[in-house]
């Protein structure tokens, strides 16, 4: 079985210097690191922007949503929102399905 196993490896296997230091830890650290920097706390950040968008949303504010309707605010509650898409055509969302609040005039130029 001597043939499946080279002298050195099994030589270099006995002589183990223990287990790693600093240096094995490095690595995973670094990933940390770098995941929450370009992937946590961008998320994070664009998060706090959108609840404070909603927050902010009032009546007659031209807003898109998440599926793509554009429309005005024609009603608030506390979680819901009704939005005006056509003269007479009311669709009731939820408010975290608004994604943006337009410029006023965006729906005329429509």
């Amino acid at each position: 079985m001597s043939f499946l196993i080279s002298d050195a490896m099994a030589q270099a296997a006995g002589d183990g210097a223990g287990a790693p230091g600093l240096e094995g830890l490095i690595l995973p650290i670094g990933l940390i690191i770098m995941l929450y920097f370009l992937m946590i706390r961008p998320q994070m950040k664009r998060q706090k922007e959108h609840k404070k968008l909603v927050q902010t949303l009032a009546k007659g504010d031209e807003v898109q949503t998440e599926g793509g309707l554009m429309g005005r605010i024609s009603d608030l509650g506390e979680n819901f929102v009704k939005v005006e898409i056509a003269e007479g055509v009311e669709v009731k969302i939820r408010r975290q399905a608004v994604a943006a609040i337009m410029p006023k005039g965006t729906l005329k130029e429509l």
